[in-house]
């Protein structure tokens, strides 16, 4: 299980804001990393979100010390790491808060297995957002086992 995951935007504050008015939850800031702020729900699994200003980079510390954060210049317009969500509110209301933020928001069907709601985030940061609906069919096909196969059987081996 996922409790918390951190991802890089251009306004922290901002985003912590309309994230936690998706998950009905708090935005506060997050001292480790300045300038930072953390989405907490308060729900049972100890859910949050924390958002680093866009170029923190997490790096291990030295020795035995922890990880530390650093600043870079370098950064892309888009990203390689997504995140699916469980929201407590309906399309509709992800749809007008896509609209209210100039965001791009598209329903999609992965695979033909389920429906995720794509919420791009300052229209770079892609998070899967599952209403109760599609958490509820989400969760059917990912916890059978014979659903799963698809994803971990061994791939073909190209003849050549």
């Amino acid at each position: 299980m996922i409790h918390h995951i951190s991802i890089a935007v251009r306004n922290p504050s901002h985003v912590a804001q309309v994230l936690a008015e998706i998950l009905k939850a708090q935005a506060v800031p997050f001292p480790p990393n300045p300038g930072s702020y953390m989405v907490i729900p308060f729900d049972e699994y100890g859910t949050a979100i924390e958002l680093y200003p866009l170029g923190s980079q997490i790096e291990p510390g030295e020795n035995d010390e922890e990880c530390v954060f650093v600043r870079t210049a370098i950064t892309s317009m888009y990203t390689d790491i997504h995140a699916a969500i469980s929201v407590p509110i309906s399309q509709k209301e992800i749809e007008q808060i896509g609209v209210r933020e100039d965001w791009r928001v598209v329903r999609c069907n992965r695979d033909s297995f389920f429906d995720v709601i794509e919420f791009w985030v300052e229209n770079r940061l892609m998070i899967e957002l599952l209403t109760p609906e599609m958490a509820s069919q989400y969760l059917k096909f990912a916890t059978q086992q014979e659903n799963l196969k698809y994803f971990v059987a061994e791939p073909a081996l190209a003849t050549t």
